[in-house]
């Protein structure tokens, strides 16, 4: 059987948290032999949680006291021949094992260090325990979703956990791509606080010369297309459906009058949904699954809200291998998540006893990480990215690429990306990137075309395969321009079965996956989280792919296609639980009907002046809270101030936050912040002075690069193409016949020559 592009490295993992385990997981799968390290009986407990079947799997497992004399010698043993250490420890808990970042760089030189703590390093909360409830209410998190009543809610889906997971991985795999020219390794930590930041990119930035959309941002009062059924069923609708035969039939009977009654009875859907009163009516007249077959064939986005894991069930999930049947040592037969992309050779569940040889060859790499003299670059300095890809599940990920340290050109239609009319979300997910605005659809732009196929090492979209296949950017045409290209394809849901050219958002997979009834509360309808994590997972997902294909491309000299889709990104999500095979799903934690918590320990409160959460999560924690509250910590809060609340909490020992409001000003002027480059200022852009959110990773000696704004249409079209060595006259041909934009505010950019 394949051992996997990373076949012959060795991970070792120290921790107790989701993250850190899912980030190991994903490199086992890939093909690294991965340790994991437990103190003696520090799986009892673990052991019987769902979640544990899934994120561990794939490991070998070591029982070492690394506290302990003989167990520090043996952790020193496993690290002196490991590649990657995976750990979720503080920085002074790391440095009490030897594990601190400058005794590992003096001791191990080739070791990549991927931490994922509380707050990143440096930051005063570095140190706390790993809640991410917590943090989330700190950074003021919590008050960003709309509830279905007044107040910050409990974010039942763990956003900021899965986000730390991929941030971890990419790190890590960004790492050992630039080991193999540098040989050497070193830090690629993130945080839970950067994981619960990363969806807030798109949302949380200010300028000095605001946009009215730029100003608007995305309310969090914006409305869910959320409708239910005649069954009791809701589904979840993207674009209106009023062209679909039985919607328009029953519109039409209904009369223009009527219609403008039900629309007036009923709150606004957005204006996507003009007729969005009369849709939720009507909607209530037929079964879900009528409409939905309805409007599937009429090609409108919409998902059943679905419970969380009946996604294991689901045909298209398991002829793409997103979900697999298992054998597990604790819950016997199960159906887990499976693998989210697809690479040659391919990821897949080990059985951890496999040996994983070193390959005997390895080739010369065609793409080496540039150091300038003088100047330290990102590891993936050097690496030359087209990002074809529109809306957020396509140019989230090369984004990330250009952060740490890629040359990244966003090739978009004359037109612009259609998301481009949302002005803050749009530059939370093409900074970093320069713009060529081409007309692909027309043969005479192809010379351009192909002058930048030849400049890439990397092509990655979303567009739906048939449209690509109409521009002339499929794999096949591509590779026969650049044939050691690496080429990711983003799709929704997946590249094989009846759906594989189906469209899809990130609403549609919330749903789908069962995070809109879950984020509801008990008894409650579905919300929609608009954090827009299901285009996030999907963006890093195909990153991943792409690293891992670029790593092997390295040893092998071998260019090829790799793929990611929502549906492969989003069901990895549903592994806090797992299904049986006789189509049930283990019991997981229920978000209570007030949407405040999933126990009294576990929750959020309010006080006499104040919103507090509280996360009494080990077992001394919660003995703690109910020596403290008695069997009524509702009254007790609300009958306190909130300072003199988390007072008490903190000397009993009780892990809790405020719950910080309104708080993206306070994120921008918090000093802890800047200090730690949670901040990305650009003195100039599209919107004037820009502020976003910053670094998601700490990379140590390697910089973050932070050097372009979002680009405006074609700022950069004629620079660039000058650089990969179009003609100045086939430009002036392309401007003149409207192939070609060329925004004239731009910037001047600065270019690498093009070899």
């Amino acid at each position: 059987m394949s051992q996997g592009v990373l076949a012959g490295l060795k991970v070792i993992e120290v921790s107790r948290h989701m993250s850190a385990a899912v980030s190991a997981m994903q490199l086992a799968e890939a093909g690294a032999a991965v340790t994991r390290i437990i103190a003696p009986g520090a799986d009892d407990a673990a052991a019987v949680d769902p979640g544990f079947a899934a994120w561990h799997r794939s490991k070998e497992k070591l029982t070492l006291d690394p506290t302990s004399p003989d167990g520090r010698a043996g952790l020193e043993k496993l690290l002196a021949s490991a590649d990657v250490l995976i750990h979720d420890l503080g920085p002074k808990a790391a440095a009490a094992l030897g594990l601190d970042d400058a005794r590992l760089a003096a001791a191990f030189p080739r070791l990549v260090i991927g931490g994922i703590p509380t707050w990143p390093a440096g930051h005063p909360k570095a140190d706390d325990p790993h809640r991410e409830t917590l943090v989330m209410a700190r950074l003021g998190v919590l008050d960003e979703q709309r509830a279905h009543r007044p107040g910050p809610i409990f974010v039942r889906m763990p956003v900021g956990a899965w986000c730390a997971a991929w941030l971890s991985v990419l790190g890590v795999m960004a790492r050992l791509v630039h080991r193999q020219s540098s040989g050497r390794g070193g830090p690629a930590h993130t945080s839970l606080a950067q994981g619960s930041l990363t969806t807030l990119i798109q949302l949380w930035a200010r300028a000095s010369e605001p946009s009215p959309s730029f100003k608007n941002g995305m309310p969090k009062t914006a409305p869910w297309s959320i409708f239910q059924c005649a069954d009791g069923g809701w589904i979840h609708v993207i674009g209106t459906p009023d062209h679909v035969p039985a919607m328009r039939a029953a519109m039409d009977a209904l009369g223009v009058e009527a219609v403008a009654q039900a629309n007036g009875r009923w709150p606004v859907y957005g204006r996507r949904f003009p007729n969005g009163g009369a849709n939720a009516e009507i909607f209530r007249t037929r079964p879900a699954r009528a409409w939905l077959e309805d409007l599937w064939a009429h090609d409108v986005p919409a998902q059943f809200c679905a419970q969380l894991g009946d996604v294991y069930f689901d045909e298209q999930a398991r002829l793409n291998g997103y979900v697999v049947e298992r054998q597990d040592p604790v819950f016997g037969p199960t159906v887990q998540p499976g693998i989210p992309i697809d690479i040659e050779p391919p990821n897949r569940i080990r059985d951890p006893r496999e040996a994983t040889p070193v390959e005997a060859a390895v080739h010369a790499a065609p793409f080496a990480p540039a150091t300038a003299p003088g100047a330290a670059r990102g590891p993936l300095a050097g690496l030359k990215v087209l990002d074809f890809g529109s809306f957020m599940a396509g140019p989230f990920g090369p984004q990330c690429m250009s952060e740490l340290g890629a040359e990244v050109i966003k090739v978009e239609a004359v037109t612009g990306d259609p998301k481009r009319i949302i002005h803050r979300n749009f530059a939370g997910s093409c900074r970093g990137k320069r713009s060529v605005a081409l007309d692909l659809r027309d043969p005479r732009s192809r010379p351009a075309l192909e002058a930048m196929v030849r400049w890439a090492d990397v092509v990655h979209h979303n567009i739906r395969a048939e449209a690509a296949q109409r521009l002339g950017i499929d794999y096949e045409s591509l590779k026969a321009i650049k044939p050691e290209l690496i080429y990711c394809h983003v799709t929704a849901y997946g590249p094989k079965g009846p759906r594989t050219t189906w469209p899809g958002y990130d609403q549609v997979f919330q749903s789908f996956i069962g995070w809109e009834m879950a984020g509801g509360g008990e008894g409650n309808p579905p919300i929609w989280y608009r954090f827009g994590m299901m285009d996030v997972f999907c963006a890093m997902s195909s990153t991943f792919a792409t690293l891992l294909a670029l790593y092997h491309r390295n040893r092998t000299g071998a260019g090829q296609a790799v793929a990611a889709s929502l549906l492969g990104a989003s069901a990895l999500t549903a592994g806090e639980s797992v299904g049986r095979p006789d189509g049930s799903v283990i019991p997981y934690a229920q978000l209570d009907a007030a949407q405040m918590g999933v126990s009294p320990e576990h929750s959020l409160y309010v006080c006499a002046d104040h919103w507090i959460a509280v996360a009494a999560l080990e077992p001394q924690e919660q003995a703690a809270f109910g020596r403290l509250c008695g069997d009524r910590p509702e009254s007790y809060f609300r009958e306190r101030p909130a300072a003199e609340a988390l007072a008490a909490l903190a000397e009993a020992g009780v892990p809790a936050e405020q719950v910080r409001r309104d708080a993206m000003e306070a994120y921008f002027e918090d000093p802890a912040i800047r200090a730690v480059g949670m901040v990305a200022t650009y003195p100039k852009s599209a919107w004037g002075r820009l502020e976003q959110i910053g670094a998601m990773w700490d990379l140590g000696d390697l910089p973050l690069t932070f050097e372009y704004p979002a680009p405006r249409i074609g700022e950069h079209s004629r620079d660039f193409l000058e650089a990969v060595g179009l003609p100045r006259a086939e430009i002036d041909a392309l401007l003149a016949q409207g192939l070609l934009a060329q925004d004239p505010s731009g910037a001047p950019a600065r270019l690498e020559a093009a070899g």
